[in-house]
């Protein structure tokens, strides 16, 4: 016998299937937080340039991320840049692109994993002591969004935290960028509950494939005429385009009338 259901009657089914799901959870002994950690919506950070003012639009607004500590943009009224780079293992090019840095007195945040500071004690003791800031990119560079467990969520953090103590003898500096600019509310909120401040970005390119890297017109083709009042940028410092064009892109971004300015400028002021 077939059975015809209508919409109603389906919706209803399926509202029981959530409650007892629900009840399943609570009697294995989750918390109903950790239940919906398990299903929340994960977002993969992207942007939108197809903005009157050239100013992108990103996957949640300023006004969204920011109830949660979270940023993406600084001050559209100031022709400031935000310098950040994102390194899960060094690949060479760390020093020459703290050269440059230090020839244009820009300081940037270097987002490293637990193996980059592992691996490499002695770089990230240099970006310290030149003035960047190293932020948490996690200890082992996950989809943050498929951890259901809280405790594993913040060990994530906590470890690369103990980490970069054992390396510098110096706290961590509580800025967090997801790996993948992969996320959902709870990750947001579990950061936040950690002290952390969690920073995406408005200006990227395809650099991360070492296999297949960017061509210098192709890099400036997408950084040059992209560049808006209060980017964030994120650079691989793994990528040797990167490292080949960071002196000239720097120079042409001040020919603009940018600045670099610290990221912990950005939070005070977006505050």
């Amino acid at each position: 016998m077939y059975l015809i259901l209508k919409k109603k009657t389906i919706a209803g089914i399926l509202s029981a299937l959530a409650v007892l799901c629900l009840a399943v959870i609570a009697g294995t002994g989750l918390s109903r937080h950790e239940a919906v950690q398990t299903v929340a919506e994960s977002v993969s950070w992207g942007l939108s340039f197809n903005t009157p003012d050239g100013t992108p639009k990103g996957s949640a607004s300023v006004e969204e991320l920011k109830k949660y500590g979270a940023y993406y943009l600084g001050d559209t009224n100031e022709k400031t840049i935000f310098l950040t780079f994102d390194a899960g293992y060094e690949n060479g090019y760390t020093p020459a692109i703290l050269d440059t840095l230090k020839k244009h007195n820009a300081k940037a945040v270097f987002f490293l994993t637990g193996n980059y500071i592992k691996t490499s004690p002695e770089l990230v003791s240099r970006m310290v002591n030149e003035g960047h800031i190293v932020g948490n990119h996690t200890m082992t560079h996950p989809d943050m969004s498929g951890i259901a467990n809280p405790a594993d969520f913040n060990n994530e953090l906590e470890g690369l935290e103990k980490l970069y103590y054992d390396v510098t003898g110096k706290q961590l500096t509580k800025l967090y960028r997801p790996p993948q600019g992969i996320f959902n509310t709870d990750n947001l909120k579990e950061a936040q509950k950690l002290g952390y401040k969690t920073i995406f970005w408005s200006l990227a390119y395809a650099d991360w494939n070492n296999d297949a890297q960017p061509t210098k017109e192709a890099a400036f083709d997408k950084l040059i005429p992209r560049i808006h009042n209060g980017a964030v940028v994120l650079l691989h410092s793994t990528s040797a385009t990167n490292c080949e064009i960071l002196d000239e892109l720097l120079t042409k971004w001040e020919s603009m009338g940018y600045s670099f300015g610290s990221i912990e400028k950005l939070i005070l002021k977006t505050e």
